[in-house]
């Protein structure tokens, strides 16, 4: 079956996460390719915010509050969406939260945040969007994920097991969605110049500002790339080191961020 691409005569694109970061930045750009999008996060005021940045564009931001924790706010909005215009065509799900985990100060409730935001906050909204999009027999999804995905990192126990799992649950279901015309792509950007990276410990290498990831992001949404990756002399890099054995992987990996020199932590 051929691969679906949505365009705006195609119907709403939807973006959690879209009071920041990535999903701010590429709210605006879909909405100036000529897409209504269904802009979704918890502040309704950040949410009118960038409505209102929205008029002068070919598209429109249509303010959609809402908890993706909240299975049932999910399931509310795809029908909203689903019962105005043309329809779902293209559903963008970016929410997500960084909580840097150390080794001799874990906590259970840091692990559990990030579980709910970051995995389930992603399946209350892809499940309804996918019947939503079986029904009319076409649509497209991205996942944002990240390279912490592809090998553990610093800080990241519990951001990146939460990455790599939206990985590998966009590849499994891959499978499946082919066979009824839905689309599904996994995003994995390097690092990008937002809140949830504003507090790494660690120097981010070939960091990226919001607006360049949502046109990199946007160019990926037309390719026929299952991965959209982006940089890729960073992040071809961090794949390329999967393969190594891991005393090789763990030493490279302190030696780039210098973490075996820094202090332990005692909060």
């Amino acid at each position: 079956m051929t691969s679906f691409t949505a365009t705006p005569a195609d119907g709403s694109a939807w973006v959690t996460g879209a009071s920041s970061g990535i999903g701010k930045a590429l709210a605006l750009e879909l909405a100036g390719e000529g897409f209504t999008v269904y802009a979704t996060a918890r502040s309704k005021e950040a949410l009118d915010e960038l409505a209102g940045q929205s008029t002068a564009l070919r598209g429109r931001i249509i303010a959609t509050p809402g908890d993706v924790t909240d299975t049932e706010a999910m399931a509310a909005i795809v029908e909203r969406i689903g019962a105005d215009g043309n329809g779902l065509a293209l559903a963008v799900f970016n929410a997500g939260v960084y909580l840097p985990v150390h080794g001799e100060t874990l906590k259970v409730e840091d692990f559990d945040k990030t579980f709910a935001v970051n995995l389930s906050g992603v399946v209350n909204g892809l499940v309804p969007a996918i019947e939503r999009m079986k029904a009319r027999g076409r649509g497209q999804i991205a996942i944002v994920s990240s390279v912490t995905g592809y090998g553990g990192m610093p800080t990241s126990a519990a951001y990146g097991a939460t990455k790599a799992a939206l990985i590998n649950m966009a590849e499994s279901l891959k499978f499946d969605l082919d066979k009824f015309g839905v689309r599904i792509q996994v995003v994995n950007p390097g690092f990008v110049d937002t809140p949830a990276t504003a507090d790494n410990a660690f120097e981010m290498p070939a960091l990226v500002q919001p607006e360049t990831a949502a046109k990199r992001i946007a160019r990926g949404l037309k390719s026929g790339s299952f991965e959209i990756t982006f940089p890729r002399r960073f992040t071809y890099v961090l794949k390329a080191l999967q393969f190594l054995p891991y005393p090789a992987y763990f030493w490279l990996m302190n030696a780039a961020t210098g973490w075996k020199k820094r202090p332990l932590e005692t909060r």
